[in-house]
């Protein structure tokens, strides 16, 4: 089948002879247009931020990864080697179990955390030496759970007395 013969399974429009799909694309172009010039005529697009200021790094060399730069740069987001990754999880560890509650998800995080300190080690080294050990479950749960009623002690002694029931016979009478 040569160039110029129509393809029997797309429908080609009579007047112009451009398919369906050519002449759907034509169309979703000027909606968009539509939409486009509405929105400018309603100001959505005023008082952007940025607006009237030079756009940062136009003219600089090019970089393909300018994007995901940026939004480390913005999220804060830090890429660390996962060696640096694990000593710093690790020291962190006791802070985040106790913001849990339940005994069953402290071990679920700290089996978590040693499967990966323990896959770590099996792989070639990236960055520094990994310095970290896994946790020993028992103990760590064991002192999550002194710390708990540490807190809890602490609170209830915090806490004022609470104050005698009221019943509803025992009203006074004015």
């Amino acid at each position: 089948m040569t160039d110029d013969q129509p393809r029997p399974t797309s429908q080609r429009d009579s007047r112009t002879g451009r398919s369906a799909a050519a002449a759907r694309i034509q169309q979703q172009n000027r909606w968009v247009e539509e939409q486009l010039r509405v929105a400018m005529e309603r100001g959505d697009f005023d008082d952007l931020p940025g607006a009237g200021k030079p756009i940062e790094g136009l003219g600089e060399s090019h970089d393909p990864d300018w994007w995901l730069k940026k939004l480390v740069e913005r999220e804060r987001i830090a890429v660390l080697p996962l060696t640096v990754q694990l000593r710093k999880e690790d020291a962190e560890l006791d802070d985040r179990l106790d913001r849990i509650a339940y005994e069953a998800e402290v071990r679920r995080v700290l089996t978590d955390f040693n499967e990966r300190v323990v896959a770590a080690r099996y792989r070639s080294p990236e960055g520094p030496p990994l310095i970290t050990m896994p946790r020993d479950v028992d103990a760590t749960v064991a002192a999550w759970a002194e710390r708990r009623a540490a807190r809890r002690a602490e609170r209830a002694a915090a806490a004022p007395p609470p104050e005698p029931p009221r019943r509803w016979w025992r009203r006074k009478r004015s």
